[in-house]
């Protein structure tokens, strides 16, 4: 019989990773750290916070404080990155890697007592495995699941199993038991509730789990991907089997993740720019209509005029590109409910319309881009085009632009500037031979027990 995919992938996730990455992978280390201490603080992050309080003690750092098992650290972690839709990206693989691979690869390596250097190489791997299969499900998967929760179990279940030394047949079939827990329906983002971010924590510890159950000798199906009754048949149709193994010496994809600047669903993030742009062309005044051009994934999730809720606001064009006209580059509380019920934003929300158009539909999800046709009072018209995102690859965010935004948000969770900036530094020593308990110290200034 000839080899699963799974087994064609273990070698690619072996490969050496250079300090280059590592330094790379480090800055979204620091920028899930940021986003996951101001997570915790939100309603969801309570409730996350409450179910690791009754978990029993352990070796691993929960974000907010105490010390769990690292599958309960790795549940916990996994819900806190994502609560803000502050999260990287992969655009072709349309999911969040961040949030589930960092936070139990987090856990394992607390567990196992591995190095920064060795954490950040499985991380690399993890963000490997969870991209190549999010970019093989394919559009038909994305319009039913949620490809962070589905792909989620397999990125973990690499990144655990490396800091693990499993051998190649255990972390087959890890991956093989990470994929038949693969779950995340889209429901939850067309009713007002917290599921999402149970989408990720389930998916951090769910390939954890696996990986750990792996090391026992639990084995798992060989062809969980492209089985009769494998992941592809039974959740996606039109599947691209062979994005699983494709360029198997490629570059990491580490290095193809976008990092977000803005505080909202990522498909909002090309119109902010636009708008941003827009603004700076015309300052003194607000246009009578505005047209959107995207892609349709932007439409389908973010087409939404009145938004009622601070998430609903992060998943509404029509907000963030009213909240970034009036105010500029759009900061947390535009989409708090102070800012959505401001009357000025409201109004000029219910002048901007959203459609399909091209070139940003024929381009996603290679890219994602976005264009504004604004009509102002005397008459004249300006059109903004913006074709890739501030923070993808090809329009990156500085290292500044990345320090910045974690001293935003770790301030914003209540951290003083002298806590600020030691979370930062220790996020940033992990390449530099600093050691991984100097940052989970960080997180456990008050004691879940």
């Amino acid at each position: 019989m000839s080899p699963s995919l799974t087994e064609r992938l273990v070698p690619i996730l072996r490969r050496p990773v250079g300090a280059e990455i590592r330094t790379h992978v480090t800055l979204h280390v620091l920028d899930w750290v940021g986003c996951a201490i101001l997570g915790a603080t939100t309603d969801a992050g309570a409730v996350f916070r409450a179910e690791a309080r009754a978990r029993a003690p352990g070796p691993a750092a929960v974000v907010g404080g105490g010390r769990v098992e690292g599958r309960a650290a790795a549940f916990a972690n996994g819900a806190f990155g994502n609560i803000l839709e502050m999260d990287d990206l992969h655009r072709e693989a349309i999911l969040h890697p961040g949030p589930v691979v960092i936070a139990a690869a987090l856990a394992a390596a607390e567990t196992t007592g591995a190095s920064a250097e060795r954490f950040l190489d499985a991380v690399v791997r993890g963000y490997e495995a969870m991209i190549r299969l999010g970019r093989a499900l394919g559009p038909g998967h994305y319009r039913h699941f949620h490809p962070t929760g589905t792909c989620g179990p397999f990125g973990a279940a690499a990144a655990v199993g490396d800091l693990l030394g499993l051998d190649d047949g255990q972390l087959v079939s890890a991956l093989g038991n990470a994929g038949t827990q693969a779950a995340g329906l889209w429901q939850c983002r067309h009713e007002p509730v917290m599921t999402k971010q149970l989408h990720n924590a389930r998916a951090a510890e769910a390939g954890y789990a696996a990986a750990l159950l792996a090391s026992f000798g639990l084995t798992g199906a060989r062809f969980i991907l492209e089985g009769e009754q494998g992941l592809f048949a039974g959740m996606a149709p039109g599947a691209r089997p062979d994005d699983v193994t494709s360029e198997p010496n490629g570059a990491w994809l580490v290095t193809q993740t976008s990092l977000k600047p803005w505080p909202a669903c990522r498909h909002a993030h090309a119109a902010i720019d636009a708008a941003l742009v827009l603004r700076q062309k015309r300052p003194e005044v607000l246009p009578v209509s505005i047209e959107v051009g995207t892609y349709p994934d932007a439409v389908a999730f973010c087409d939404r005029a009145e938004p009622r809720t601070s998430i609903e606001a992060k998943f509404s064009l029509q907000h963030a590109i009213a909240a970034t006209l009036i105010d500029g580059p759009p900061q947390l509380a535009a989409f708090e409910p102070a800012g959505l019920g401001r009357a000025d934003i409201a109004a000029l929300r219910r002048r901007i319309t959203v459609a399909v158009s091209e070139p940003y539909g024929s381009a996603y999800p290679r890219r994602f881009g976005s264009g504004l046709e604004a009509r102002y009072q005397d008459g004249t018209t300006v059109a903004v085009a913006v074709h890739d995102a501030l923070g993808d690859p090809e329009n990156p965010l500085s290292r500044d632009a990345l320090i910045a935004k974690a001293e935003t948000l770790i301030a914003a969770a209540g951290r003083d500037a002298d806590e600020t900036r030691a979370v930062i530094r220790a996020a940033l020593a992990l390449d530099q031979g600093g050691a991984i308990a100097g940052l989970t110290h960080q997180f456990t200034h008050r004691d879940l027990h």
